[in-house]
């Protein structure tokens, strides 16, 4: 019994350790092309809404009531539209785009820190609360200095988040990883 969970830890750490890597080179890539990488996010996200947009008006038809259907349908419209205007004005996009980073990344960055400290005596939670600290900081840096830096700022310090993020979860899985490999 012990063996297979051992076993099962050091399957998902592997597939923790290549997704830190992954997050490590998506990071690059953005802080190397932040306008591109801001405009690509900004296209992500009207896609994603047109997306849900659809797939809220395809839910409403399997509601219990009639107002029900209604509402749904009704959010679905706007879902569509929401995303429509975001991929027809990708540069006010990322104006809207860059003040809602900065609330995710505070936000982000409190429970990474609430995070750190419940994870406080084991390994990897140094690596976590550099996470938060690091990520608020980024938060509080992009809501200073919104909206003259949205032309890059979404790309270059979304691109630092997930590199930072990447090299935490890769520290994490690897410490994990160490730890299995010490009980096996």
């Amino acid at each position: 019994m012990a063996e297979a969970v051992l076993s099962g830890l050091k399957k998902a750490s592997g597939w923790s350790i290549a997704l830190g890597i992954l997050m490590i080179v998506a990071g690059l890539i953005a802080m190397v092309e932040p306008g591109v990488s801001g405009l690509f996010i900004a296209l992500v996200v009207g896609w994603s809404a047109i997306f849900n947009g659809f797939a809220q008006i395809m839910f409403a038809f399997r509601t219990h009531g009639g107002l029900h259907i209604a509402l749904e349908i009704i959010l679905g419209i706007i879902y569509i539209i929401a995303g429509i205007y975001l991929i027809m004005h990708p540069v006010g996009s990322l104006l809207a785009l860059t003040l809602l980073l900065a609330c995710f990344l505070l936000v982000y960055g409190v429970f990474a820190l609430v995070l750190a400290f419940r994870m406080r005596p084991h390994n990897g939670w140094g690596w976590v609360l550099c996470d938060a600290i690091v990520t608020i900081l980024l938060g509080i840096l992009i809501w200073a200095h919104w909206p003259i830096n949205s032309e890059w700022v979404v790309g270059t310090l979304f691109g630092i988040s997930i590199f930072i993020s990447g090299i935490t979860r890769l520290m994490v899985s690897l410490a994990i990883r160490n730890v299995a490999s010490s009980a096996a």
